[in-house]
């Protein structure tokens, strides 16, 4: 008699797991690090100001009259807001049917398109693009603005007011600890105190084989004996200016990394245009919306970060 088993059995219920895994990065640190503003109009603008350069010579005759100086003025800079967007169609049937690990799909689409769209914004922010008011506008990325490098003989760094980039023609070289302390140098002494190095995966896995007497050692406390570990990893640089908080970013170019004073670099966006949901009109049995955000990068104090670029 033959056997009756599951392959010629007719009923068997699917077994479908009601998780659905999500395996893409979502992480977005450095829009996740800004601080976030509101702006009022499609060019936002700030002022910075400068001090007079320190004399060591200011000492004067007694009764003497009152010299006076040209004030110093401010720097007027500004970037351009703009508009970033996700968009998803979804029928009705797929709406109303039951599904596996969600239960509306229009409410699970617009998770994902605004994880999505934070994603877009953080590879954005990592290209070379100056600030443009052409249609489509653009916003002026981080390398439009830092000015305090360490780069190769050859490249030349932006301007610092978003309207150029670093045009990156020198030859590429191996990341050392040398250039990170020159570039955190240079933000230091124009006023900035940087808090952040953001790398690459890649970028990250050199900055931990560096060595120095100067890299943080790690160091781990059990509460219960567990087999040995082999630690590799730096988390933090403590330089002669500053604390560095090692950040990894899968979005980061390999040939640059990034020293951010967070304090000093904000995303403003546009009043009730901050990754806000619109229905699209009904044309048929389906529903349709856009996520949509218009922002723009705003580094009020451009000489507070740094960058070592050229980097193999």
């Amino acid at each position: 008699m033959a056997q009756f088993t599951t392959a010629n059995a007719i009923g068997e219920r699917e077994d479908l797991s009601d998780v659905i895994t999500r395996i893409d990065p979502d992480e977005t640190p450095i829009f996740s690090a800004l601080k976030k503003e509101t702006g009022n109009g499609v060019f936002v603008e700030w002022q910075v100001q400068e001090l007079a350069a320190a004399s060591a010579t200011n000492y004067q005759n007694e009764g003497a009259d009152a010299t006076y100086d040209t004030p110093t003025a401010t720097t007027r800079l500004g970037n351009y807001m703009q508009i970033s967007q996700k968009d998803a169609q979804v029928s009705g049937t797929l709406d109303a049917v039951d599904k596996a690990g969600r239960d509306k799909e229009v409410a699970y689409q617009k998770v994902l398109k605004g994880l999505e769209l934070r994603r877009d914004i953080e590879k954005y922010l990592h290209s070379d693009t100056a600030r443009s008011a052409s249609d489509p506008r653009k916003a002026g990325t981080l390398s439009s603005w830092i000015t305090n490098v360490d780069d190769a003989s050859g490249t030349s760094a932006a301007t610092g007011d978003g309207t150029d980039v670093p045009d990156m023609s020198g030859t590429n070289r191996a990341l050392t600890l040398a250039q990170i302390d020159t570039a955190m140098q240079a933000a230091y002494t124009d006023g900035g105190q940087p808090n952040m190095l953001v790398v690459s995966p890649a970028k990250k896995a050199a900055f931990s084989d560096l060595n120095s007497g100067s890299v943080a050692t790690n160091q781990i406390n059990y509460t219960a004996p567990r087999e040995a570990a082999i630690v590799g990893s730096v988390s933090l640089y403590l330089s002669d200016f500053g604390q560095l908080d090692v950040v990894i970013d899968r979005f980061a170019s390999d040939d640059r990394v990034y020293l951010l004073d967070s304090d000093y670099a904000s995303v403003c966006t546009l009043p009730n245009r901050n990754f806000t949901v619109q229905e699209m009109a009904k044309t048929g049995d389906s529903e349709k919306f856009q996520i949509i955000t218009e922002w723009t990068l705003k580094v009020s104090a451009p000489k507070a970060h740094a960058a070592v670029y050229d980097l193999s």
